[in-house]
């Protein structure tokens, strides 16, 4: 028991200076290369951050945990929205490019409700995994042409950047995202041994504990990357881990075994996940900006899931 304690507070120390390696590594190459640091969070960043969720969430259903790989994945996606962007807004009011954020968090929606209408049969198949990952393939375009969009006539800046200039960014980038990966998967494995001590159910477990384990990453960077004055790559990573939760993970993870869908998953998990996706989308849109007051709103919906969840299905 002692030991396992030691490694919980072990993965904390590696996650947090992890990740604050990783957000200094992302700004400095988003800086050099010109790309805004939206379209860095939505798709370097989100890929090392979603790497914990995807490693959990992959293991789970080849070893045929399927709760804990459907619970990892859609709870990280609320987890995410609810308490990492929460807690970011309400500590600091995040303006927004209202075009890239309603497209960014559209595709993400999109991923939502595709899941939700793909699984009324309770079932997640290989063949239902295909359409969330041609969601996912269609968000890397949509990146994609953007960066295009952003570097048309503008191509002597992107030709001025050479690998050396940014070796060292590089390195620190990979070396974060490795500490903040190692990190959380300690943090899972111990976190969840902890939880059973206390006789909670798998299902519950993922939706919570390895939920918040794996996104601890987004967390960590999101609050990092706030108070170090970068919100825009907070809101991108969040977006692009999100999408990447359900198009790539749960896509990838029904292509090892079909997964099938709970009952309370269908009638609570997946409904509040739209509902908190729509929420944000709506505070982002009406004004171009997320204030303090609505991230108060995001996180009290999320700790109200929360309690729902234990109050009703433990």
């Amino acid at each position: 028991m002692l030991s396992t304690l030691l490694l919980f507070l072990l993965s904390l120390v590696l996650i947090t200076k992890g990740a604050d390696w990783f957000i200094e590594a992302a700004v400095a190459i988003s800086t050099k290369s010109g790309l805004p640091k939206i379209i860095i969070g939505a798709t370097i960043v989100s890929f090392a951050t979603t790497a914990p969720e995807f490693t959990v969430s992959a293991m789970a259903a080849y070893l045929g945990h399927t709760d804990l790989t459907i619970g990892n994945a859609v709870g990280s996606a609320i987890c995410n929205i609810g308490l990492a962007l929460g807690v970011v807004i309400a500590v600091k009011a995040i303006p927004l490019d209202g075009g890239s954020f309603l497209h960014k968090s559209a595709i993400m929606l999109i991923a939502g409700l595709t899941l939700v209408a793909l699984t009324l049969d309770r079932t997640l198949s290989s063949f239902d995994g295909i359409i969330l990952l041609t969601i996912f393939v269609g968000f890397l375009y949509y990146n994609y042409r953007l960066q295009s969009a952003i570097f048309d006539g503008n191509e002597n800046k992107r030709e001025k950047l050479s690998l050396s200039e940014i070796k060292s960014d590089i390195f620190y980038f990979i070396l974060g995202a490795t500490l903040v990966v190692i990190g959380s998967r300690i943090l899972v494995d111990t976190g969840t041994e902890i939880a059973r001590w206390f006789g909670i159910p798998e299902m519950i477990i993922g939706l919570t504990l390895v939920a918040l384990g794996t996104s601890l990453p987004e967390l960590i960077t999101a609050i990092s990357a706030t108070l170090k004055g970068h919100q825009d790559l907070s809101i991108g990573n969040i977006l692009g881990a999100n999408t990447m939760d359900i198009a790539l993970i749960l896509g990838f993870s029904s292509q090892i075994r079909d997964i099938p869908i709970l009952d309370q998953s269908i009638m609570y998990d997946f409904p509040f996940m739209i509902v908190i996706m729509l929420l944000l989308i709506i505070f982002g849109i009406t004004k171009k900006r997320l204030d303090r007051w609505e991230g108060v709103v995001i996180m009290l919906a999320y700790f109200g899931y929360i309690a729902g969840l234990f109050l009703l299905y433990n």
